[in-house]
């Protein structure tokens, strides 16, 4: 099976790391991957911000990018960033048939790191091991608009040692929602504040997540508030203890 791995630009930049154990995990389930280096944004900034001709041109480029390379599958770090991509056929208006017609091709091979796991390897127990207490942030793209609720907690409760405890109002925005935080950064402020607050309920000492631009907008304020808990992705996590 040959994978492709869309890294997205958060990871890309701030979080090499998490593209280098995707890549370890899947590479020991027997899958080939590769990595497109002409991949750039997927255009969500511009989307979210009302940009649709600019969101086009990124789209079309992704678009480009990804259908020449022949894999199965196309797997990324991020509900966020794979939701994008499977926004793609809607830029595009009926007379231009070929772009939409590759743009549903593209969405329709493209999943989230955890649920390529569950739903297409069928692979839970990963033989990680971490012996700490963590919670979970869920993130609100994947779980709310996509639906991906159950392969990140299948996944962590195969990992041995990790005690998973609940967070209370987990599925609340973090603040960071893209451009949200740019525009409005003072509601932004409050709302990780509110996070924070209940991830120090408890008492964990990791805070595990699927996407890394809300780990980075709550490892940051965590940073800022002096609180000493770990900020992990969940690739990170079920990469522990394999090597």
């Amino acid at each position: 099976m040959k994978v492709s791995l869309f890294i997205t630009c958060l990871a890309d930049v701030f979080y090499p790391e998490v593209g280098k154990d995707v890549v370890e995990i899947l590479e020991d389930l027997g899958c080939e991957v590769d990595f497109p280096k002409n991949q750039t944004c997927c255009g969500q900034p511009a989307y979210n911000s009302g940009y649709l001709k600019e969101t086009k041109t990124a789209a079309k480029h992704m678009i480009e990018t990804f259908s020449n390379i022949e894999s199965d599958y196309i797997v990324a770090p991020s509900g966020s960033c794979v939701l994008m991509v499977h926004e793609f056929p809607t830029l595009f208006a009926e007379d231009e048939v070929e772009w939409k017609k590759k743009a549903e091709g593209l969405a329709s091979k493209t999943y989230e790191f955890t649920q390529f796991l569950v739903e297409v390897l069928g692979k839970e127990d990963l033989g990680a091991e971490l012996h700490k207490k963590a919670t979970v942030h869920t993130s609100c793209h994947m779980s709310r608009i996509m639906g991906i609720k159950e392969p990140p907690q299948k996944l962590l409760k195969c990992v041995k040692g990790l005690e998973v405890v609940p967070l209370s109002h987990n599925y609340d925005c973090c603040g960071f929602g893209g451009t949200f935080s740019v525009k409005m950064p003072e509601i932004s402020e409050q709302m990780v504040d509110e996070k924070v607050e209940h991830i120090m309920e408890t008492e964990a000492d990791i805070l595990i997540g699927m996407d890394c631009s809300c780990l980075m907008n709550i490892k940051g304020r965590l940073h800022r508030k002096g609180y000493p808990v770990e900020v992990k992705h969940i690739a990170q996590v079920l990469n522990e203890g394999r090597k």
